[in-house]
């Protein structure tokens, strides 16, 4: 990999759909260079479809991607694919393939007519294992792999390629917590070795918290906020974007903002006191929420208080 290049992207006015639905309305973002930068939102606001059309995958009817400052559209596929790699959501792999074989194809935008493989493409490939510990299963079919196994082998496919910039699409989704942690683990890692500039989706707003050094919030194929995350997951901004009342407090790991959803049913009651028992009809409206609602009502009917009954 160049490590000495710093590869740019960004976005300008993007417009992006399916069909005739507008999906990305006049959307512009530019990706910090050297971070790792996390999008998140509630279902179908267009994370996945943003990332798409950074990636190349979509086309938009309106506006730009630019690479390097260049139109990404204007840009040859290979010369694309040897700066900006992709993992996308539950990739599929041929049958019976192994762990090196399908690592091996990370190096495919490097071959052509001339160029044939070589020592370094050996090195990348290894390199790329070692950093995904798969290099002891390399030689195993990937339809014996664990879902963990899977996520890291195409991952280290995505780390031959040797691009300045990683694309991942819901790395975590189907992955136990204990995966889920590798991954993200790992892409720091990636990231402070390398300085690679790493893009993705998550779900979960504590991880993305935890792992993003920026993070870009989504709602209705807009961004609503970005920032570090301090700045973007405060309780008004999450309750905009998923609709959802939360607390945020500290993480007490890693001092990053964490979200806990209030709920309606999962509400902590106050502890009663120990002073004095809470016998007489005011304190018992305020400390039952049920018992305060029926003497509201009841007081609105002209009947007896419950609590009096």
């Amino acid at each position: 990999m160049e490590a000495e290049v710093d590869h740019s992207l960004s976005a300008e006015n993007l417009a992006v759909g399916y069909d005739q639905r507008e999906i990305i309305h006049d959307l512009s973002v530019r990706i910090p260079t050297g971070k790792i930068s996390v999008i998140v939102g509630a279902n179908a606001c267009g994370k996945s479809t943003l990332l798409k059309t950074l990636a190349r995958l979509l086309k938009p009817s309106r506006g730009t991607v630019l690479l390097d400052g260049k139109s990404i559209q204007s840009i040859p596929t290979r010369a694309v694919a040897l700066k900006l790699g992709l993992l996308p959501q539950s990739p599929t792999a041929p049958e019976g393939i192994t762990v090196a074989d399908l690592v091996g194809r990370g190096r495919y935008p490097r071959q052509g007519w001339i160029r044939q493989w070589t020592k370094g493409d050996d090195e990348a490939i290894a390199d790329a294992m070692l950093s995904t510990d798969v290099l002891e299963i390399a030689d195993r079919p990937i339809d014996e792999l664990s879902g963990g196994q899977r996520q890291r082998v195409w991952i280290a496919m995505a780390l031959a390629q040797e691009t300045d910039i990683l694309l991942l699409d819901e790395p975590t989704t189907f992955l136990d917590l204990t995966h889920q942690f590798e991954v993200l683990d790992l892409l720091v890692d990636l990231n402070k070795r390398d300085q690679r500039t790493i893009v993705l989706v998550l779900h979960d707003l504590n991880q993305a918290c935890r792992f993003g050094d920026h993070l870009i919030a989504m709602k209705d194929g807009a961004i609503v906020a970005e920032g570090n995350p301090s700045e973007v997951i405060t309780e008004e901004v999450v309750q905009d974007v998923f609709g959802l009342a939360v607390k945020i407090i500290p993480d007490p790991v890693a001092g990053s903002p964490m979200v806990v959803p209030i709920g309606r049913h999962t509400t902590r009651a106050d502890p009663p006191t120990t002073d004095s028992p809470t016998t007489d009809s005011s304190a018992a409206g305020t400390a039952n929420p049920a018992a305060k609602a029926l003497a509201a009502s009841a007081a609105a009917n002209g009947i007896c208080r419950p609590t009096d009954r």
